[in-house]
């Protein structure tokens, strides 16, 4: 009670009153974090596009680990909880999220397990691979990569930690808003085929909303914000040789940039802003579509072919270059988000829970699901199958096309490739009839050599977070599947549902039926067959109507263990030397005097191998101002994470382990008068043992 004769006084007094009753009611706390998880940054290829010729040689974008830590105290013993991660990565594996829980594990002991973390990758295309386990994911990254897979373990933990640490008095907003000219649909002709009374619900073929979470403090301000778009991370296309978080990794950036302030660097700041997955499935950013390589004109829609001879079909734009349109297509999504958050939010603070089950997709026999009716048809089953890939997987998307003359929409088999297939592994009579029409050009869940090709079991999650349902998915799933399953979602739990896609382990696609049909790459991808949607939608309806209701479910049958059969054919790094008469971080080549806005400020330094350190939390380089006023007192005012800069390694020899370091900052408008210099840092490998750090910096120069 109180009791304040001072006006001011007593306002403050019954200010603190109404925060604590707040805070008592609510019963909701709080925690984000954010953690450097770069892999190595060259010599190790890219996952996604499998592009064997897609290797890193440097950086643009960090990857970055986002946490968000709910835990419900409202709920009587106030131990609910549940994480939700999103990472500047490829997809999510079971041994990355496996390891992670057992470092929290450690900790906490177990406060986090299985089944209330959610770890949801972003699914750029152009950061390393190597980290998936299962052979078929680490094929074209020539097998599994240890520094790919500690990184991400590492900071996945540690951005989690920091939640835990950070968690404080909460609450929920959500709000909506309309992205337009950022998506296209790839498989238009797909989208179809789904039956006009359920196309004749919806504006587009792709989904154009932004869905937003923000957590708010009791005071008003903002913690940090998840936000849900479907787009491909494939602005960057598969000639990029620089690590990037692509179009959604830059979006977050520009987010808490704008929260935090323009001069915070990236992976510093206090409000953490994620641009998560969902159903992205044939959703591309290349928003000029599909046009041939050389003649310059529209793509055959249906096949993606064109009329020369080796002119391969794929999309771009919106910009000049991969650069200026990864560039747009973020901004649009940040400009968009920026626009929900300065609207008054719908308040969805209510109780947090999840529930978790492994799935052996194979085994699942469930009724089929009409799109028309929105029921479930219990007077007949149909069931899963195992595991397997199609003739058009081979012949990528407009995103990435694949190699050899494999052409999308293929239902038909070629003698030659089914005899390579069956030299790896032959599929029994009974998967060919339960794949159909899909033709099988990859066995995958009959190949056993040298282990697991593709996952048979993986990780359903459904969470409650307050008045919104998050259906967290191992796979991509295409438009029309995702918005089936946010209904199914939605209705069992009597409230909005967004799917979280890419989450915990990686099964490739999840078409409709219909869709299916069509074998295109988004079909051939489907890996359990053409009743894959059935069985997901009635499983997650399941798990919803168990969270609901508070009831336990069965763990189901856990993922094996592969990390002890693992290999890999990445050479390590031997040794590195500088070039005579030179130490490592000599610059070889200095800035110009003078630089205006507009212009690229260049140096290159004598390097040793960047897979000698992933420098987390730290960088390669870094562009440093004089302080005004001072004669040696330097400020970082960007590193290799920001947008302006880029970090790209040239290998010299490798016999004499000699390389070198360019690195590039592009001058923004705005960017203060004054003296500057560029810094570069990184480590060498000794050739008789050790590693050891090194560093140079160029001579100062004036920008103006």
């Amino acid at each position: 009670m109180c009791c304040c004769k001072n006006w001011s006084k007593f306002k403050m007094c019954w200010y603190v009153v109404l925060m604590l009753c707040w805070c008592s009611a609510t019963g909701l706390r709080v925690g984000v974090g954010i953690a450097d998880v770069t892999g190595p940054p060259a010599e190790i290829n890219f996952m996604g596009y499998a592009n064997f010729e897609q290797t890193g040689h440097g950086i643009h974008l960090r990857q970055f680990s986002r946490a968000f830590l709910l835990e419900d105290g409202g709920s009587g013993d106030g131990t609910t909880r549940v994480v939700f991660v999103s990472v500047d990565a490829a997809m999510m594996g079971h041994g990355v999220r496996r390891e992670v829980i057992k470092r929290l594990q450690k900790r906490y002991g177990d406060v986090y397990n299985e089944g209330n973390v959610i770890i949801s990758g972003t699914h750029t295309h152009s950061t390393p691979g190597g980290f998936l386990l299962d052979f078929l994911f680490d094929l074209p990254i020539l097998g599994f990569v240890k520094e790919t897979y500690v990184a991400l373990i590492a900071g996945i933990a540690k951005s989690i930690i920091q939640a835990h640490n950070s968690l404080s008095e909460a609450r929920m907003e959500y709000g909506e808003g309309e992205v337009l000219d950022a998506n296209i649909n790839r498989s238009p002709t797909s989208y179809l085929r789904n039956p006009p009374e359920e196309r004749a619900k919806y504006n587009y073929d792709t989904d154009k909303t932004l869905a937003q979470v923000r957590f708010v403090s009791p005071t008003g301000g903002i913690l940090g914000v998840i936000n849900w778009f479907a787009v491909h991370p494939t602005s960057m296309n598969n000639t990029n040789k620089l690590i990037s978080s692509d179009n959604v990794g830059y979006a977050s950036i520009l987010m808490e940039k704008a929260l935090n302030g323009n001069r915070t660097l990236p992976g510093k700041g206090r409000i953490v802003c994620a641009f998560a997955s969902t159903n992205l499935g044939d959703v591309s950013p290349n928003t000029r579509g599909p046009r041939c390589e050389f003649s310059g004109r529209p793509c055959d829609q249906e096949n993606l072919l064109c009329k020369l001879p080796k002119e391969r079909c794929f999309a771009s734009g919106p910009g000049r270059d991969m650069f200026e349109s990864t560039l747009i297509i973020a901004t649009k999504m940040f400009d968009t988000a920026m626009k929900v958050l300065r609207q008054p939010g719908e308040d969805i603070t209510g109780p947090i829970g999840v529930v978790h089950q492994y799935v052996a997709m194979p085994q699942e026999e469930v009724p089929p699901y009409d799109p028309v009716t929105e029921t479930f048809n219990t007077s007949v089953s149909v069931k899963g199958c195992v595991p397997a890939m199609g003739y058009s997987f081979a012949a990528g998307t407009t995103d990435g096309p694949g190699a050899f003359d494999f052409t999308q929409g293929t239902t038909t088999t070629n003698p030659l490739w089914n005899a390579v297939r069956d030299l790896l592994a032959a599929p029994t009579k009974e998967d060919v009839a339960c794949q159909h029409p899909k033709p099988i050009l990859l066995a995958t869940g009959r190949a056993e050599f040298p282990y697991e090709w593709q996952p048979h079991v993986v990780s359903c999650s459904v969470a409650r977070l307050g008045g919104l349902l998050v259906a967290a998915v191992p796979g991509e799933f295409t438009t029309m599947a995702g918005r089936r399953l946010r209904a199914v979602v939605g209705r069992a739990g009597g409230t909005r549902a967004v799917i979280a896609g890419l989450s915990n382990v990686y099964s490739d696609y999840i078409t409709t039926p219909e869709e299916y049909q069509a074998q295109r790459y988004e079909a051939a991808s489907t890996i359990y067959g053409p009743n894959t949607l059935h069985i997901y939608l009635h499983k997650y309806k399941q798990l919803t109507e168990a969270l609901m209701k508070g009831s336990a479910v069965p763990p189901g049958p856990s993922p094996p263990d592969l990390s002890q059969q693992l290999i890999t054919l990445v050479p390590p790094v031997l040794w590195d030397s500088a070039p005579y008469k030179h130490e490592f971080g000599d610059c070889l080549q200095q800035p110009q005097r003078h630089y205006s806005y507009g212009d690229t400020v260049t140096a290159t330094f004598v390097s040793g191998h960047p897979r000698n350190s992933p420098r987390h939390g730290r960088w390669f380089l870094s562009v440093e101002r004089l302080v005004p006023g001072s004669e040696d007192a330097w400020e970082v005012v960007a590193t290799d994470a920001d947008w302006e800069t880029k970090y790209i390694w040239k290998r010299n020899s490798k016999i004499l382990g000699t390389s070198e370091a360019v690195v590039e900052w592009e001058v923004a408008e705005g960017t203060p008068a004054g003296t500057y210099r560029l810094h570069h840092y990184g480590n060498y490998k000794y050739i008789l043992g050790g590693v050891y750090p090194y560093h140079g910096f160029t001579d100062a120069f004036q920008v103006s």
